[in-house]
């Protein structure tokens, strides 16, 4: 209850604290960078394999696989 005694003794205290808080939250609103996709630096590899002839399954299990494997190691 000391809080609301002391709103009430302290009235124009408060009020100029609660413009200073709405002011300040504009000025940091309006100053903020908003992005739908943020720069991130992730390292990223990428390797592309492309033989002909061969299916998705043969793709995975012959050459996928031992790219993965050899990297890894």
């Amino acid at each position: 209850m000391w809080i609301v005694r002391l709103a009430l003794e302290k009235k124009y205290t408060i009020a100029v604290m609660s413009l200073l808080i709405l002011l300040m939250g504009g000025v940091s609103v309006m100053q903020m960078p908003t992005d739908i996709f943020p720069r991130i630096n992730i390292p990223v590899v990428t390797v592309l394999w492309g033989y002909n002839g061969l299916s998705a399954k043969e793709m995975e299990t012959m050459i996928t696989n031992f790219s993965e494997t050899s990297l890894i190691n």
